[in-house]
Protein backbone atom coordinates (compact mmCIF):
# COMPACT_ATOMS: atom_id res chain seq x y z
CA UNK A 1 0.00 0.00 0.00
CA UNK A 2 1.53 3.25 -1.05
CA UNK A 3 1.59 5.92 1.49
CA UNK A 4 1.46 9.48 0.00
CA UNK A 5 0.31 12.72 1.43
CA UNK A 6 -2.28 15.02 -0.77
CA UNK A 7 -1.02 18.94 -0.73
CA UNK A 8 -4.00 20.51 -1.58
CA UNK A 9 -4.04 23.50 -3.67
CA UNK A 10 -6.56 26.34 -2.79
CA UNK A 11 -7.90 28.50 -5.07
CA UNK A 12 -10.01 32.19 -4.15
CA UNK A 13 -13.14 30.65 -5.48
CA UNK A 14 -13.19 27.69 -2.72
CA UNK A 15 -11.83 30.87 0.24
CA UNK A 16 -15.10 31.23 3.27
CA UNK A 17 -16.56 34.22 4.84
CA UNK A 18 -16.96 34.41 8.64
CA UNK A 19 -18.22 37.00 10.82
CA UNK A 20 -17.31 38.14 14.33
CA UNK A 21 -18.71 40.44 16.66
CA UNK A 22 -15.56 42.10 18.70
CA UNK A 23 -17.42 43.16 21.63
CA UNK A 24 -18.65 39.36 22.81
CA UNK A 25 -15.02 38.27 23.79
CA UNK A 26 -11.78 39.78 25.17
CA UNK A 27 -9.22 40.13 22.92
CA UNK A 28 -6.65 37.67 22.95
CA UNK A 29 -9.18 34.67 22.82
CA UNK A 30 -10.99 36.49 19.74
CA UNK A 31 -7.40 36.93 17.55
CA UNK A 32 -6.66 33.49 18.22
CA UNK A 33 -9.93 32.46 16.44
CA UNK A 34 -9.50 35.14 13.46
CA UNK A 35 -5.90 33.91 13.13
CA UNK A 36 -7.26 30.67 12.69
CA UNK A 37 -9.83 31.42 10.58
CA UNK A 38 -7.40 33.55 8.43
CA UNK A 39 -4.91 30.94 8.11
CA UNK A 40 -6.92 27.97 7.62
CA UNK A 41 -6.48 25.97 10.38
CA UNK A 42 -10.20 25.14 10.55
CA UNK A 43 -10.35 23.51 7.08
CA UNK A 44 -9.92 19.86 6.72
CA UNK A 45 -7.40 19.68 3.89
CA UNK A 46 -4.94 22.92 5.83
CA UNK A 47 -1.86 22.43 4.20
CA UNK A 48 1.20 24.80 6.27
CA UNK A 49 2.77 26.37 3.13
CA UNK A 50 -0.63 26.77 0.97
CA UNK A 51 -2.57 30.32 1.82
CA UNK A 52 -5.95 28.74 2.37
CA UNK A 53 -7.87 30.65 4.47
CA UNK A 54 -11.01 32.50 4.34
CA UNK A 55 -11.78 36.51 4.73
CA UNK A 56 -12.80 37.54 8.35
CA UNK A 57 -15.46 40.02 9.10
CA UNK A 58 -15.01 42.10 12.46
CA UNK A 59 -17.91 44.01 13.95
CA UNK A 60 -17.84 46.20 16.05
CA UNK A 61 -14.01 46.39 16.36
CA UNK A 62 -13.76 49.90 18.13
CA UNK A 63 -15.60 47.80 20.77
CA UNK A 64 -13.25 44.86 21.87
CA UNK A 65 -12.63 44.06 25.08
CA UNK A 66 -9.66 43.59 27.51
CA UNK A 67 -9.34 42.33 31.09
CA UNK A 68 -7.26 43.87 33.88
CA UNK A 69 -5.44 46.71 34.05
CA UNK A 70 -4.59 46.25 30.25
CA UNK A 71 -6.43 49.44 29.64
CA UNK A 72 -3.49 51.60 31.08
CA UNK A 73 -0.76 49.36 31.70
CA UNK A 74 -0.59 47.97 27.77
CA UNK A 75 1.55 49.62 25.62
CA UNK A 76 2.39 49.87 21.89
CA UNK A 77 5.74 50.91 20.84
CA UNK A 78 6.73 52.01 17.88
CA UNK A 79 9.67 53.55 16.65
CA UNK A 80 10.81 55.85 13.58
CA UNK A 81 14.64 54.39 13.19
CA UNK A 82 16.67 57.11 14.65
CA UNK A 83 18.44 57.14 17.77
CA UNK A 84 15.96 58.27 20.86
CA UNK A 85 12.89 58.34 18.62
CA UNK A 86 11.47 55.30 20.43
CA UNK A 87 7.34 56.44 20.83
CA UNK A 88 4.87 54.68 23.26
CA UNK A 89 1.19 54.91 23.33
CA UNK A 90 -1.15 52.93 25.87
CA UNK A 91 -3.95 50.95 24.93
CA UNK A 92 -6.59 53.73 25.83
CA UNK A 93 -4.38 56.35 23.79
CA UNK A 94 -4.52 53.99 20.68
CA UNK A 95 -8.17 53.22 21.27
CA UNK A 96 -8.86 56.96 21.31
CA UNK A 97 -6.55 57.90 18.00
CA UNK A 98 -6.94 54.52 15.63
CA UNK A 99 -9.10 51.74 17.14
CA UNK A 100 -8.46 49.36 14.52
CA UNK A 101 -4.56 48.86 15.63
CA UNK A 102 -5.57 47.27 18.53
CA UNK A 103 -6.96 44.48 16.55
CA UNK A 104 -5.15 44.39 13.78
CA UNK A 105 -1.62 44.43 15.51
CA UNK A 106 -2.71 41.55 17.86
CA UNK A 107 -4.00 39.46 14.54
CA UNK A 108 -0.74 40.21 13.02
CA UNK A 109 1.27 38.79 15.76
CA UNK A 110 -0.61 35.96 15.85
CA UNK A 111 0.00 35.16 12.33
CA UNK A 112 3.10 33.11 11.21
CA UNK A 113 6.07 35.62 10.11
CA UNK A 114 6.05 34.48 6.05
CA UNK A 115 5.30 35.63 2.66
CA UNK A 116 1.64 34.92 3.48
CA UNK A 117 1.23 37.10 6.68
CA UNK A 118 0.45 40.11 4.46
CA UNK A 119 -1.80 38.75 1.80
CA UNK A 120 -3.92 36.98 5.03
CA UNK A 121 -4.06 40.55 6.58
CA UNK A 122 -5.60 41.80 3.71
CA UNK A 123 -8.21 39.47 4.27
CA UNK A 124 -9.54 41.17 7.42
CA UNK A 125 -12.38 43.23 7.45
CA UNK A 126 -12.47 45.65 10.03
CA UNK A 127 -16.18 47.00 10.15
CA UNK A 128 -16.99 49.86 12.96
CA UNK A 129 -20.81 49.64 14.18
CA UNK A 130 -22.46 46.41 13.98
CA UNK A 131 -24.41 46.69 9.73
CA UNK A 132 -22.17 44.29 7.81
CA UNK A 133 -21.56 45.37 4.38
CA UNK A 134 -20.33 41.80 3.27
CA UNK A 135 -23.41 40.24 3.96
CA UNK A 136 -23.77 39.27 0.00
CA UNK A 137 -21.12 36.79 0.76
CA UNK A 138 -22.95 34.90 3.58
CA UNK A 139 -20.50 34.66 5.88
CA UNK A 140 -20.74 31.92 8.93
CA UNK A 141 -20.98 33.25 12.23
CA UNK A 142 -17.21 32.48 13.77
CA UNK A 143 -17.83 31.09 18.01
CA UNK A 144 -15.50 32.40 20.17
Amino acid sequence: MKKTTILTQVSGSSRKWFVVDASSAPLGKLTVQIARALMGKNRVDFTPHVDGGGYVVVLNSEKVRVTGNKETQKMYYRHSGYKGHLKTASLKEVREKKPEQILKQAVSGMLPKNRHRKLRLDRLKLIFGSSNPHEAQNPEILTV
